[in-house]
C-alpha cells in the first residue's frame, strides 16, 4: 500500500528493497555477466519502473521523473558533443601535435620523469582522455625511459599521473562532464574546487619526480627509436607552426574571463578549423568530417596513427547513451522516494555536516571498488546523494570533487577495474608497482578524507542561499539548516 507522506511515496522497507535489488543487478550484471554497463542500468531501470509501478507509484509519474531527469542533462550532453567536436578539430588544425612536438624537445635524462609527467598532463588535458594518453604519450614515455635506465614503475608513475591529472580536471573530459552534470555542478566552478585537492597532490608529486630523477644523468631521449619515429612522422605529416596553439589560448582566455562552456569550446572550434584549412591544408568537407567522425591520418607510423585519431561527435555517443541510461535507472528511485529514505537514515546517522560528507565519501569508494567502474558509480551515488549537501549547508560541488578523487583518481591502482586493469597492461607495469611512483592518486583521496572531517576547504552555503546548477541557474533552496 502507497505511504501517504508525499515526500516518501513508498514504506521505507519497499525503498530498501528496491535499492538492494537495484544494487544487486548492477553487480551481478557488471562483474559476474561482465555485460556493457549501459545495458545493465538500462535492464535494472526498468526492473526499477515495474517495482515502483507494482508498490503504487503510477507510471505517468515514472515517466516524467525520466523526462525531467534527461533534460535536466542536456546541457552536459551538448558540453560532451562540443568536446568531441573540439577534439578533432585540435588535432587537424596541428594543435595537439604542436604540443606533443615541441614537448618531446625538452627531455633529458635527469628531467625525465617531471617532463613526461608534464607531457602527459598537456595531452590528456587537451584530449581529453586519459586512456588514449596512456596508449600514445605514455608508451612513448615509457620506451624512452627505458632507453634512458629510468626504472619502468617510476616511469610509469609518472605517466599516471600526468594522464589522470587531465582525466580528472580537464572540461574536455568525461569524468567531469558526467560527475558535474550527476552532482547538478557548473563545470568549470567544480573544476576549479576540485583543485583544493589535486592540485597539491599533483604539485608534490612534481618535486617528487624532480628530486627522484636527479640521480639519473646518463644517457640520451634521442637515442630512443620510439622517440625519433613520434617527432619524425609528426614532422612530416604537419606544418609545425606555433600560431597552432591560438586555440588553447582561446579558450583557456575565456574560461578566466568566466565566459560560458558552450560558446567557449564553440570559439575553440572555430579557431582550430580555421587554422587547420588555413595552416594544415584542410578541406571545408574535410574539416567537417573530422567534426563529426573525428580526426584520420595514415603515416608510416602506425604508432602515430593510434595517437592521433580520435575525437568528433561520435566519439561521444557512447558517453551520452550512459547518462540517458543513468537516468533511466535512478528517476525511479528519486521518483518512489528511495533517495528521500536514504537521506532519512543517513541523517539520523550524520549529525554534522563533516560526517555526512566524510560517509559519502566511504559509500562512493566501496561502491566504486566493488563494480570497478566509475562510469556507473558517479551516476548511481551522485544522484542519491547530492541532495544531502545542501541539506548540511554544503554545496553540491563537494561531492563532485569527493567522486573525481575516489573515482578517476583511484581508477588506475585497482587492479580489477577496467582502467586499472588497462593502464598496467598498457603501461606493462602492475599497479601495486607503481603506486609508489604515482604520489597524487593518493594524495588527491587523502586530503579529500582530511578536507571531510575537519572541514577545511568544504565549499559552504551561506543561510538562505541557493546552490547554483549547470545553467547558472539556483536548483533549490537550502534544505534545512544545519
Amino acid at each position: 500500500m502507497q505511504n501517504s507522506n508525499q515526500s516518501n511515496p513508498i514504506a521505507p522497507w519497499q525503498a530498501m528493497t528496491m535499492l538492494a535489488i537495484g544494487i544487486a543487478i548492477i553487480f551481478y550484471g557488471l562483474m559476474g555477466l561482465e555485460v556493457n554497463a549501459r545495458i545493465v542500468l538500462a535492464v535494472d531501470g526498468a526492473i526499477m519502473c515495474l517495482m515502483a509501478c507494482a508498490f503504487g507509484i503510477k507510471y505517468d509519474e515514472i515517466q516524467k521523473g525520466i523526462k525531467d531527469t534527461i533534460a535536466s542533462m542536456l546541457v552536459a550532453m551538448l558540453i560532451l558533443l562540443s568536446v568531441g567536436i573540439l577534439i578533432g578539430t585540435w588535432m587537424a588544425s596541428g594543435t595537439i601535435p604542436v604540443m606533443i612536438y615541441y614537448g618531446m624537445q625538452v627531455i633529458t635524462p635527469s628531467l625525465f620523469l617531471p617532463v613526461a609527467c608534464i607531457l602527459c598532463t598537456l595531452m590528456s588535458t587537451l584530449a581529453g582522455t586519459s586512456w588514449g594518453t596512456l596508449a600514445t604519450v605514455g608508451v612513448a614515455c615509457m620506451g624512452v625511459g627505458e632507453g634512458l635506465g629510468i626504472p619502468a614503475e617510476a616511469a610509469a608513475g609518472a605517466v599516471c599521473v600526468g594522464a589522470f591529472f587531465g582525466d580528472k580536471l580537464s572540461p574536455l573530459s568525461d569524468s567531469p562532464v558526467i560527475t558535474a552534470t550527476v552532482t547538478d555542478t557548473p563545470l568549470i566552478e567544480g573544476i576549479k574546487h576540485s583543485l583544493i585537492s589535486t592540485g597539491p597532490a599533483y604539485i608534490i608529486s612534481l618535486i617528487f619526480f624532480f628530486v627522484y630523477g636527479l640521480e639519473f644523468s646518463g644517457g640520451s631521449a634521442a637515442e630512443s627509436a620510439t622517440y625519433i619515429e613520434i617527432l619524425k612522422t609528426i614532422e612530416k605529416s604537419f606544418n609545425l607552426n606555433p600560431i597552432s596553439l591560438l586555440p588553447v589560448f582561446v579558450v583557456i582566455g575565456l574560461i578566466v574571463w568566466k565566459k560560458p562552456t558552450i560558446p567557449t569550446f564553440v570559439a575553440g572550434i572555430v579557431v582550430a578549423a580555421f587554422l587547420g584549412m588555413l595552416l594544415q591544408g584542410v578541406s571545408l568537407k574535410n574539416m567537417l568530417t573530422y567534426m563529426y567522425s573525428g580526426f584520420t591520418i595514415h603515416t608510416d607510423s602506425t604508432f602515430v596513427d593510434k595517437m592521433l585519431n580520435r575525437g568528433g561527435f561520435t566519439s561521444m555517443l557512447s558517453t551520452i547513451g550512459l547518462l540517458m541510461t543513468a537516468a533511466i535507472f535512478g528517476a525511479p528511485l528519486r521518483t518512489a522516494g528511495v533517495t528521500s529514505v536514504l537521506l532519512d537514515y543517513v541523517q539520523k546517522f550524520a549529525k554534522t555536516s563533516r560526517v555526512m560528507a566524510f560517509s559519502v565519501m566511504c559509500v562512493h569508494t566501496f561502491f566504486f571498488m566493488i563494480t570497478g567502474a566509475y562510469y556507473v558509480s558517479y551516476p548511481v551515488i551522485g544522484s542519491m546523494t547530492k541532495d544531502m549537501f545542501p541539506k548540511y549547508k554544503l554545496q553540491r560541488k563537494n561531492l563532485m570533487r569527493m567522486m573525481l578523487d575516489t573515482g578517476t583518481g583511484l581508477a588506475p591502482l585497482i587492479p580489477w577495474s577496467t582502467t586499472g586493469s588497462y593502464t598496467a597492461s598498457t603501461l606493462g607495469v602492475a599497479n601495486i608497482e607503481f603506486l609508489a611512483f604515482a604520489p597524487m592518486l593518493w594524495l588527491s583521496i587523502i586530503l579529500s578524507a582530511i578536507y571531510a572531517l575537519t572541514g577545511i576547504g568544504l565549499a559552504k552555503l551561506k543561510d538562505g542561499e541557493d546552490d547554483i546548477g549547470q545553467d547558472g541557474s539556483p536548483i533549490g533552496p537550502q534544505l534545512a539548516k544545519e
